[in-house]
């Protein structure tokens, strides 16, 4: 694979990630805004909102961060973008993990539903960059 064809793919996947994170900042800030308009006592909600747009915030802050440094890579370059897409990709679904352990012990511990909620959002979270990770490992393919 040429060095412009990586640092096309590793920008394609940065943009994804921060459009994700546009996304759930989006999305979580909506759910929280229509909970407390409607001032309705909805903790499930309330918590998926607020993990949703923290996780968002994280994740765009993230993506700025992996923006700037972007840059032609050798062959042994490459090949720690791969390692560390597959790491990554690990601690995602151990995310993800994370996510379903919270929203069984919630709904376990008498329906605690905020944290049934936090357990939701977490749990996409993790899913969701596992799956924009691997999809970059995919496309870059085997390293010879």
């Amino acid at each position: 694979m040429w060095a412009d064809t990586l640092l096309g793919l590793e920008q394609g996947h940065v943009l994804r990630l921060a459009i994700w994170a546009a996304a759930c900042i989006l999305g979580g800030t909506a759910v929280m805004a229509a909970v407390i308009v409607r001032r309705m006592d909805a903790p499930m909600l309330r918590h998926f909102g607020i993990q949703t747009a923290a996780w968002g915030a994280v994740n765009g802050l993230i993506a700025l961060w992996a923006w700037r440094g972007l840059t032609l890579r050798d062959f042994a370059g490459a090949q720690r973008l791969v390692n560390f897409l597959w790491l990554n990709t690990g601690l995602d679904l151990g995310y993800a993990a994370v996510g379903v352990t919270l929203m069984l012990t919630g709904w376990r511990l008498g329906r605690r539903l905020g944290l049934v909620g936090a357990g939701l959002a977490v749990c996409i979270q993790g899913l969701v960059l596992a799956l924009l990770d691997y999809r970059l490992i995919v496309l870059i393919g085997p390293l010879r």
